[in-house]
């Protein structure tokens, strides 16, 4: 988005400024991992999708689903806006309801951080936290009582981002062009994280479109379902577990995951996840939040599968900031209460340097 030029009318001076905050998003900057993709083969650039005016991935939606409501009359002057989330989405849709004028409802998992439950409610949101380890289906769900408010609420328009199309398109159509004009056409791979899978999705359905060649790599958690299910196309209720990470993986199948544009999943853990976030901003100065973490921890596992080449040109997704994430990944209580700190930690494929 260009700054508007804007004339104040008693000095007669041209002030270039952007009309409100969301004209910042998108357009997020590539940057080139250094340090810690020194280990690895290829070339490694993240798409730091903190540099959004609510410093994740998720502006990108809460602004597209809400325009798009707009243009179709959907939404009228006070409509309330409600929906389910970890934390991010819900963020920024507070965000986009307070320049527009909506009321903000959100279902937020517990499973977020107190970090991330405080911003919502100091952005003028009204918050719901439920338990984030029972099924989808359980109406203490973030899902269900999601439902039941919009049910409630008069005039109300629920985002459904899990099940929402506008997800992908979202990303589409910003997302996935910004990255094949900043890599000039040259990218080889793509890395995500998978959650409700817009935005692997959309980046991915554009990406093929100019490549068909072009390799996207999704990262899941241990506890979700989506690896499994992405090949044998099978909802197997045995692989859903109580895991960490929040804003990746799921226990249900949401249809705004396009699996046929995604070529494989990996799966990561929630220690070798929390470590790697901290060791980016360690060897990078990059302030990331959990699942970039995750993204770069796939990265290492990929690298030792055999995955790149010296030609590769990969670009990671990094979703957010990782001031929502003070409370937990950065936090030495926090983590040592989780047994992060012990040198055996279960489940792990591949050992790090830890950071203290």
């Amino acid at each position: 988005m260009e700054v508007t030029p804007y004339l104040n009318p008693v000095m007669r001076k041209q002030i270039n400024a952007y009309s409100n905050i969301l004209d910042l998003i998108g357009n997020t900057p590539l940057v080139r991992l250094n340090q810690i993709a020194a280990p690895l083969t290829g070339n490694f650039f993240a798409k730091i999708e903190a540099f959004n005016p609510g410093h994740s991935s998720k502006d990108r939606i809460a602004a597209f689903i809400i325009e798009e409501a707009e243009r179709k009359g959907i939404l009228k002057p006070g409509s309330t806006i409600i929906e389910t989330t970890s934390g991010n989405t819900g963020f920024s849709l507070a965000m986009v309801s307070i320049v527009k004028g909506y009321k903000c409802v959100l279902a937020v998992s517990s499973k977020s951080s107190p970090d991330k439950i405080d911003m919502l409610r100091s952005m003028g949101a009204k918050v719901y936290v439920c338990p984030a380890h029972v099924s989808a289906d359980d109406p203490r769900s973030y899902y269900e009582v999601a439902k039941r408010l919009h049910g409630e609420i008069k005039d109300s328009i629920y985002i459904n981002q899990y099940f929402n199309d506008l997800n992908i398109e979202a990303h589409y159509q910003t997302t996935g062009p910004e990255i094949w004009n900043q890599t000039d056409g040259a990218i080889t791979h793509l890395v995500a994280c998978s959650g409700t899978g817009g935005t692997i999705s959309g980046i991915a359905r554009y990406l093929k479109e100019q490549n068909p060649d072009v390799k996207i790599l999704g990262v899941d958690a241990y506890g979700s379902v989506l690896k499994k299910y992405h090949e044998t196309g099978e909802f197997d209720h045995n692989e859903v577990y109580p895991y960490r990470i929040e804003g990746l993986g799921k226990n249900l199948i949401p249809t705004a995951t396009d699996f046929n544009c995604i070529d494989r999943y990996i799966k990561v853990t929630d220690g070798e996840s929390a470590h790697m976030a901290r060791k980016i901003a360690h060897t990078e100065g990059m302030f990331v939040g959990y699942t970039s973490g995750a993204a770069m921890q796939a990265l290492y596992q990929l690298n030792t599968e055999g995955e790149f080449s010296e030609d590769s040109n990969v670009v990671v997704i990094f979703p957010d900031h990782g001031s929502r994430y003070m409370s937990k990944i950065y936090s030495n209580e926090w983590m040592e209460d989780q047994g992060f700190f012990n040198i055996q930690n279960e489940d792990a494929p591949k050992k790090i340097e830890y950071i203290k």
